[in-house]
């Protein structure tokens, strides 16, 4: 299927964007306006953006239906501060409930069963029930059109990051990824839950250059087994690395004695299963050794 956006609505675009980009991560927002009514609303167009300066940025769009702007659009723009709570599996429901469009002066803080807590160095309250807080002055507010659907770009300078001992690592020096279950939308009314479950990690390239699937050998990169994500993790050193005549894989003697045709596509099963297990040094024996 090929989408042309400038054929469709605008609801339609909003419909299949939200579901391609997809998950994304959660801003609920608290601000104030100069009356002192404080507003608590989630934006899923959200993102860190640089670290010096330490910059995040979410988009409060204007309402594809009437072509209104939100509360919060409408605080920051009065008050250019806001507390970005980043919330877990455990309140997403209040999250959720938080996104009503109650009347301008309405506390979500109250409908969402939320508890305020007293910010550091802005004046917008904090949840006190997320487990990581991100003070921040707005630097800048880039409106993207002046239609219904139209984005806002809140710029947001981060001062102050509260974070909860409960997440933390054992050495206490990092987020364990492990321990904060973090939510994300996705399109309609799905969202995500990260957990260990679907966690998984991947050796990121160094400052090294690795060989790239271009450098591997002809009978592995054009393997009929190994996929794309096979073939990079195998590609991701920076030199093929060195046989070692002591090594000794059991199966693989099982699988060279018999002598079969199909040896080398069950070799490069047996690769599979070991890059799959994560024994990267293990999977590259073998196939030097075949």
């Amino acid at each position: 299927m090929l989408i042309n956006l400038a054929d469709i609505s605008i609801m339609e675009r909003q419909h299949w964007l939200q579901h391609a980009i997809a998950p994304r991560p959660i801003a609920l927002a608290s601000t104030i306006d100069t009356n002192g009514n404080v507003n608590l609303s989630p934006f899923s167009f959200f993102n860190v953006f640089s670290f010096e300066p330490p910059i995040v940025i979410f988009s409060p769009s204007r309402r594809v239906r009437d072509n209104t702007t939100k509360h919060t659009l409408q605080n920051v723009l009065e008050i250019p501060e806001v507390v970005i709570n980043i919330c877990d599996v455990d309140m997403v429901q209040q999250l959720s409930l938080a996104s009503c469009e109650f009347p301008k002066g309405t506390n979500e803080f109250k409908k969402a069963g939320f508890t305020m807590q007293a910010a550091h160095a802005i004046k917008p309250p904090m949840v006190k029930e997320a487990k990581i807080k991100l003070e921040c002055i707005v630097e800048e507010v880039k409106p993207l059109g002046n239609n219904g659907g139209a984005g806002n770009l809140v710029i947001c300078k981060v001062v102050l990051l509260h974070v909860d001992d409960s997440i933390l690592n054992d050495t206490n020096t990092m987020i364990d990824q492990q321990k904060m279950q973090h939510v994300a939308r996705l399109g309609g009314d799905w969202y995500t839950a990260v957990n260990t479950t679907n966690l998984f990690k991947i050796n990121k390239p160094t400052t090294q250059i690795a060989i790239g699937i271009d450098g591997l050998p002809a009978t592995i990169r054009n393997s009929n087994v190994l996929t794309g994500n096979d073939l990079a993790m195998l590609a991701n050193v920076t030199a093929i690395p060195l046989k070692d005549m002591c090594f000794i894989d059991e199966r693989l003697a099982v699988i060279q004695q018999q002598n079969n045709l199909q040896q080398q596509t069950i070799i490069h099963h047996h690769v599979k299963e070991l890059l799959l297990e994560n024994k990267l040094e293990q999977a590259w024996q073998i196939l030097l050794h075949t």
